[in-house]
């Protein structure tokens, strides 16, 4: 009940207790009991008010795609949930750039203030993070610094990618009161802070470093202390737990059920091209494609390129299978983006810039598509064999061909032909500039001239044979 309605009530009952001459003592009484009401409801409006709603968000893991999407998800939530604070728990090495920059903006975009808690480490992308939020505070024995770029062999990249972390590094910290400085010589070596870091080593400070320098505000043991030392006392706390969609998109993109997925996009292609027509193997494909590349995309490692690779090579094996006869350029390429779309989804890149990916992890992904695709292969040639052979006791047999087209049925192959064809003369045909027409006896064949212009009705010989054309040359003079 809200104080103005206990108001009324006791102004009511006030004048009714004199309208009936009631005794003065009773009707203390009565205002008493009222206003003690109305104190109590005040009071407890008041501890409801100042109870606060602290979200907790763990960042314990490489700086990727993955963290960026998991931070607007969780500051979305807190939002809705009307959060009193922001509270990021972190223990990372660091990470990507792009991305540590991006979560940059969104906690210093952030209405709800931010902290962050560093219980181990907070170091290159993590400390980029850690300077954008209103508080640090950190564990005893943690460290925060050594925001130098660098590539996948741990080599400092070339100077553009060191100013733009400088420049980064600075900004945030005036967005925030720290000294920019010492921001920006977590950086880079060459900056010399007196009394702080010498010229030549990249800073990395201490727990209590940071805070006499003003990058810490207090070093505690839990997340507990932490909130009461911002001045939460009666607090409730709220923490991200992912739900369905971010279960299954975590269950999707381990590694080893991506090598299954793999194995059945591998297995299915290889299979639907010996069999084709059946079917349900392509569709195997088609859907273990869907749930490979689907939560690469969502997570923001697969991108729009890398999936058209795939679909690229796709389509030029097709090409060379049942367009181009052999096996060439088309279907050498197509094998290698195909391979290539699979192998970059796995990796966080972004857009053509492989700068900040190691090669560890790259030649990881790597293996997990080859190694993927050679079981694929051996298990579709051996499937295919129990499935489709030719003995009553295969399970499909009835779909696929039975009949064995051997040379005693009468059968033969073209390449036996072309080549019981060497030695045989005929006429052109049409003619030969160098490929047209020839005549034997009643039959017409392909033909290539071996050497220059043959006209038609002239005589020639079969010398050899490629594919399925003769090679023709006039015959020899005796």
């Amino acid at each position: 009940m809200k104080p103005i309605v206990l108001q009324f009530l006791f102004l009511f009952a006030t004048l009714q207790l004199f309208a009936q001459n009631v005794p003065e003592e009773q009707v203390a009484d009565t205002s008493q009991q009222v206003s003690d009401s109305i104190n109590s409801e005040e009071k407890a409006d008041s501890a409801q008010q100042d109870s606060k709603l602290v979200y907790i968000v763990d960042i314990k893991e490489e700086i990727a795609p993955p963290v960026l999407r998991m931070i607007q998800k969780n500051f979305r939530e807190a939002k809705e949930k009307d959060a009193d604070l922001i509270l990021l728990h972190m223990n990372t090495y660091g990470g990507m750039v792009e991305t540590a920059d991006s979560i940059r903006t969104k906690i210093l975009n952030s209405k709800i203030p931010v902290v962050v808690y560093i219980d181990n480490n907070a170091a290159s992308a993590g400390a980029l993070i850690s300077i954008a939020c209103d508080s640090i505070y950190m564990k005893q024995g943690a460290n925060i610094g050594a925001a130098t770029v660098v590539n996948q062999n741990q080599e400092a990249a070339p100077d553009k990618y060191q100013s733009y972390m400088r420049s980064t590094m600075r900004s945030t910290a005036e967005s925030t009161g720290r000294d920019p400085k010492i921001a920006e010589a977590m950086v880079d070596p060459d900056v010399y802070v007196e009394g702080v870091v010498d010229s030549g080593k990249v800073l990395t400070f201490t727990a209590s470093e940071a805070k006499e320098n003003g990058f810490c505000e207090g070093i505690y043991t839990s997340i507990d202390e932490v909130i009461r030392a911002y001045g939460f006392e009666d607090y409730e706390t709220l923490k991200y737990e992912p739900d369905a969609v971010d279960k299954i998109i975590g269950f999707l993109i381990s590694p080893f059920i991506n090598g299954i997925l793999i194995m059945l996009i591998i297995g299915g292609i290889y299979f639907e091209l010996q069999s084709p027509g059946i079917g349900f193997a392509l569709i195997t494909a088609v859907v273990a494609a869907v749930l490979y590349f689907a939560p690469l995309y969502l997570e923001g490692l697969a991108e729009n390129w890398e999936i058209l690779l795939f679909i690229a090579g796709l389509v030029l094996i097709a090409v060379e299978i049942f367009v181009i006869p052999g096996f060439g350029i088309a279907g050498i390429s197509g094998i290698v983006l195909l391979v290539g779309g699979l192998t970059l989804s796995l990796v966080g890149n972004i857009g053509f810039n492989f700068s900040n990916i190691e090669l560890n992890g790259l030649i990881k992904a790597f293996l997990t598509v080859i190694i993927a695709s050679f079981f694929a292969l051996v298990g579709a040639y051996f499937l295919s064999m129990k499935l489709f052979a030719g003995s009553s006791g295969r399970v499909f047999k009835n779909l696929s061909l039975q009949d064995e087209l051997t040379a005693e049925s009468g059968y033969t192959s073209a390449d036996s032909t072309m080549k019981s064809m060497i030695g045989h003369k005929g006429v052109a045909f049409t003619v030969l500039r160098p490929s047209g027409k020839i005549q034997i006896e009643d039959d017409i064949y392909d033909a290539t001239a071996e050497m220059g212009y043959i006209e038609k009705g002239e005589e020639v010989e079969v010398v050899s044979y490629h594919n399925t054309q003769l090679i023709v040359n006039r015959p020899f003079e005796e």
